[in-house]
């Protein structure tokens, strides 16, 4: 007698563990689930077998082959699409002319295969449906017999009020070939959707045999994990490779070189697949480990399996969950019920990944990070939700309705009942979609919302600086990666989210701590349509109208599609200027649109040389930071910009404190002194430096990135005001802006990033602190070494794992000798922590 194993399905609903295998090949105690399908088809003398194939064939091909080794005769069949499971078999016919068994490759069972074929026998069947008792039929199709096993009737998927039996299909059949007059040839056909009752219609021989003994579809995950509890409890009869050991009281299994050095932490049943290592004082409990895996000391594992290949660190604890291959658990992680980490996944140290989350393959979670969700898309889940002030993920993938509407709820939760919060986004569809589910997780914390709808940045910040609002955020669509979404945290103020407010939201979001409002106090969303023409006031009144009217400019700005070509060419009207408009086209249901900005910016420079405008400027779609190309065409770099603002600034006779990062140019320093201004280094953090510039003794923040805030006016960065004030400087000037630039002095200003892993920053900050013991150093933020005029400045990066160099000096060759030194030094600093 023949049997066809059925193991071409795809393994949706038992995702993520089917990452890099098909179902049938999953490891069950270290042999994959369609082995034991094959040992139990041997135990009744089925030996030739026809296995089905479509998804990831090659995968059973190459461990079954021929069969030889397993004492059976293998033919395999694949259709060319994906036929059914009755269509599947049809396409195997010419292997089939006599009775056969038809079985899932991915059950349990060990039911008695004799007495079904038997029973087939005995009853003269066309087909005979292998039937079992469950608690819970409503998932199965039910399958009604009478008397004589005869089956009347099939219920898919029933209703308690129509559940007459509890008797249900378990996808083993006893088939004649006759049959195959049935199933069309090149169709998708299925046997219990389509060939059954069609048989049951024609009132063939078509019988229902009761199995008595085990049986399980592993269907999902967890289905999987309670078979393996089923099988600790003696439930279940199944081979296992690995040898028993002679401990009293315990069910102890060893494979081949495997290193144990201690037993007495192992209870229950304990599989250790060959040329693994268990060190040190463990706790195990019923939990299989797979071949060349590492467990650490202190690692505690109760009804937990371990797959090939996998590494679980110190003090590590795994409960009621499965480590597919290739997997690193971190020191101290934990792993509560129900947990999935799929294949070459690397959990961190102290991560906590919390009850029936499931990760995808090949993904890092980051050390300390608390993992509450699914990760299906992405690579990283970050140990801190926030970097900085802004949340950042993929769109609808990391940054999803539920997230958004749960992070909503835990911001709205850090704030007092019944207070506002002020909402805006880009032009981005996302950002509209997940604006509004955040939204919603204020209202339910009892905040209510003041919504303006799509509008810039600055505009946002500019309405919190007065009164009404408790904090505000904006969403929008990140510049670097179009695919990503940045939800932008802002407090009363206008100001970035400081760390203390981040990781007080953070607490909440985790522990899932979440006030409910009372069903009669939720928040209410008010839309909020005139902080345009507030702006509007406040913008011109901080500007010499008069002065800029008398000047006709024109300038020529490229918005990059951004809400701000809604409002700043008619400011700019209003001052005298003539606007001639790039991109200024919005599009709600296009949102920003990915234009290069090298592209745009030469396509700027040529625009304003051929119009002779004075000016052009990129504005970023966020509208903080600008991009200069003087009067000449040339694309002036940041450090150009912020030198020529200084500049500018000081031939006007502004007076005060002027706020720049530590890595800023010294010539900040030179031409502020000269007309007896102050400089003030600040960290380089954006919060850091909007706290700066609300001192009021401040004039100017510029940033080393082309962003600027003028206090007067706001103490955040605005690159529309920006734009209008440095038109205004140069007006005072009474020289073109390309003059200008030619007076500012020049040094050589270079910088690079290096790799670093996070676990090593701390070292190299040592090191870097002990190289520059006898050395003039500052630590403001990162070390900065001083020789003379000349100075380098290490500063590890606060959310990505790299360091940053910047060297200046009186001339190139200079800046690039300090440059490479540092480097190097970083780069052996690195090899010697290794």
């Amino acid at each position: 007698m023949k049997a066809v194993i059925m193991a071409g399905g795809f393994g949706t609903r038992i995702q993520p563990l089917t990452g890099s295998m098909p179902k049938p090949m999953i490891p069950l105690f270290n042999r994959p689930i369609m082995l034991h399908i094959v040992e139990l088809l041997k135990k009744y003398d089925i030996t030739e077998l026809v296995m089905l194939l479509y998804h990831q064939p090659f995968y059973i091909k190459n461990f079954f082959r021929d069969g030889s080794d397993f004492g059976v005769k293998i033919t395999y069949v694949t259709p060319i699409a994906d036929m059914g499971t009755a269509g599947a078999v049809k396409a195997a016919e010419k292997y089939l002319d006599k009775r056969f068994l038809v079985i899932s490759g991915d059950l349990l069972t060990d039911f008695n295969l004799k007495k079904i074929v038997e029973f087939h026998d005995d009853r003269k069947a066309k087909a005979t449906i292998t039937l079992t008792s469950v608690k819970d039929p409503l998932q199965f199709g039910v399958v009604i017999t009478d008397k004589e096993k005869r089956i009347t009737q099939f219920l898919e998927k029933p209703g308690w009020g129509e559940v007459i039996s509890d008797t249900i299909n378990t996808g083993i059949y006893v088939l004649e070939p006759e049959i195959f007059k049935y199933i069309p040839a090149g169709e998708n056909f299925d046997f219990s959707q389509d060939l059954f009752p069609l048989m049951l219609k024609k009132k063939e021989a078509l019988f229902g045999v009761t199995a008595k003994g085990y049986w399980r579809d592993i269907g999902n995950t967890d289905s999987y994990r309670e078979a393996y509890y089923d099988i600790f409890k003696g439930r279940v009869n199944l081979k296992i490779d690995e040898p028993k050991q002679d401990f009293v009281g315990k069910d102890l299994r060893i494979g081949v070189d495997v290193r144990l050095e201690k037993s007495a932490g192992l209870e229950g049943t304990v599989v250790i697949g060959d040329n693994s290592q268990v060190l040190g004082d463990v706790r195990i409990k019923d939990s299989v480990i797979g071949r060349n895996c590492t467990i650490e000391a202190g690692v505690r594992l109760n009804r937990s399996v371990i797959w090939d290949n996998s590494y679980i660190k110190k003090g590590a604890r795994i409960t009621d969950s499965v480590v597919c291959a290739n997997v690193r658990i971190g020191q101290g992680a934990t792993l509560e019920e129900g947990v999935i980490v799929a294949d070459e996944t690397s959990v961190g140290d102290e991560a906590v990944i919390k009850a029936d989350v499931k990760i995808w393959p090949k993904k890092t979670i980051e050390a300390g990070a608390t993992v509450t969700s699914n990760m299906i898309w992405g690579e990283k889940w970050k140990k801190a939700l926030f970097e900085g002030a802004i949340i950042k993920g993929l769109s609808n993938m990391e940054l999803t309705p539920e997230f958004c509407a749960k992070m909503g709820c835990a911001y709205g939760t850090s704030l007092p009942k019944g207070s506002f919060v002020l909402g805006g986004r880009d032009s981005n569809p996302s950002s509209r979609m997940l604006k509004r589910c955040f939204m919603g997780g204020l209202l339910s914390a009892g905040v209510n919302v003041r919504d303006m709808k799509m509008t810039s940045l600055p505009l946002v910040r500019y309405k919190l600086k007065t009164f009404g609002e408790v904090g505000g955020v904006h969403f929008r669509q990140a510049q670097d990666d179009p695919a990503l979404l940045e939800i932008v945290f802002l407090d009363g103020d206008g100001l970035d989210f400081s760390s203390g407010m981040g990781k007080n939201v953070e607490r909440t979001f985790f522990k899932e701590n979440f006030r409910r409002a009372h069903h009669t106090e939720p928040g209410v969303i008010t839309d909020i349509n005139n902080v345009g023409d507030f702006y509007r006031e406040g913008f011109l009144r901080s500007l010499d109208r008069e002065l800029l009217k008398k000047s006709t400019f024109t300038v020529v700005v490229d918005f990059s599609f951004s809400p701000a070509s809604q409002s700043l060419p008619q400011l700019l009207n209003e001052l005298g200027f003539s606007v001639i408009a790039l991109n200024a086209y919005v599009d709600e249901g296009k949102g920003v649109q990915a234009k290069a900005k090298e592209i745009a910016l030469n396509q700027l420079s040529t625009i304003v040389s051929s119009l002779g405008a004075q000016a052009g400027f990129w504005l970023d779609p966020s509208a903080e930071a600008i991009t200069l190309v003087d009067d000449t065409g040339k694309i002036c770099t940041s450090i150009e910009l912020l030198s020529l603002t200084v500049s500018l600034l000081m031939k006007a006779g502004q007076k005060g404190t002027i706020a720049v990062p530590v890595q800023a140019p010294s010539t900040i320093e030179q031409m502020a002194e000269q007309k007896g201004c102050l400089v003030v280094r600040t960290k380089s953090s954006d919060r850091a430096m909007q706290e700066v510039a609300s001192s009021s003794e401040i004039v100017l923040t510029g940033t080393t990135d082309g962003r600027f805030a003028f206090p007067r006016f706001q103490a955040t960065f605005d690159g529309m005001f920006a734009i209008a004030k440095l038109m205004e400087l140069s007006a005072v000037s009474g020289v073109t802006l390309s003059q200008s630039l030619l007076e500012i002095p020049r040094t050589a200003f270079l910088q690079t990033s290096l790799p670093c892993p996070w676990e090593m920053k701390g070292g190299i900050m040592r090191k870097m602190s002990e190289d520059s013991l006898d050395k003039e150093a500052t630590f403001i933020d990162g070390i900065k070494v001083h020789f003379g005029a000349d100075w380098v400045l290490i500063l590890p990066d606060q959310y990505l794992p790299v360091t940053h160099i910047v060297a200046e000096a009186r001339d190139h060759k200079s800046a690039q000798k300090l440059l490479n030194e540092y480097e190097k030094k970083i780069v052996a600093w690195k090899k010697e922590m290794v």
